[in-house]
């Protein structure tokens, strides 16, 4: 199945350049991707394994985990051939491709088993979403029990992603949280949680939010 674009998703045109995009955005995302990192190495769920970043744009939050986590592996996946080819030349560069894959796939169909991942991670790629809910489920769908997605973006869209959030998890087990980076007086971004019940078996052909 072709992968879908649209202007939104492809960031308008910079999908396509992702040496540009990384020069263009590293100063203002550079501080959540040092929090993603970090948040992983502190915080993480306990045995946490195996990582999806979605959104993974030209690899830089996995690559970065590879280096912080030596016990992990790492997957990322982004809509654009130029990211992820970009992602790929990077990642052999660096020695890490034993642990660390980039694959071109749509957040909204992921070709992974159910119950892959222990953490799904995103950062500022969820304004991009054309369609939220169906993301929802199929992000869910890929979590083992007990396992936790963490959506990294500015505030406004994190709005718009709890609601799709709670429509395919329990209320409870959703969380969105502001966080500080650099030195912004305010808190512009934020983290959206969700957690998965440990008792939870979620098929392909779940589409509510029951547990």
């Amino acid at each position: 199945m072709p992968v879908p674009h649209d202007a939104r998703s492809t960031m308008f045109g910079l999908s396509a350049h992702a040496d540009l995009y990384h020069r263009l955005t590293h100063r203002v995302f550079g501080p959540v991707h040092r929090r993603i990192v970090a948040d992983i190495t502190t915080t993480a769920p306990t045995g946490a394994g195996r990582i999806l970043d979605v959104g993974t744009g030209p690899g830089r939050v996995p690559l970065a985990i590879a280096h912080a986590a030596p016990h992990l592996r790492i997957d990322g996946i982004d809509l654009s051939p130029a990211m992820i080819a970009a992602a790929r030349r990077d990642c052999t560069a660096a020695g890490l491709d034993e642990r660390v894959t980039f694959e071109v796939a749509d957040v909204a169909s992921l070709p992974y088993p159910d119950a892959t991942f222990d953490l799904l991670i995103s950062s500022m790629s969820l304004h991009h979403w054309a369609d939220p809910s169906a993301a929802m489920r199929n992000l869910r769908r890929l979590l083992r029990p007990a396992g936790q997605i963490w959506i990294y973006d500015a505030r406004p869209a994190l709005r718009r992603g709890a609601i799709a959030a709670r429509a395919v998890f329990p209320d409870r087990a959703v969380q969105v949280e502001a966080i500080r980076t650099g030195r912004f007086p305010i808190a512009l971004f934020g983290r959206l949680v969700m957690r998965q019940p440990v008792s939870a078996h979620v098929s392909t052909r779940q589409t509510g939010g029951s547990a």
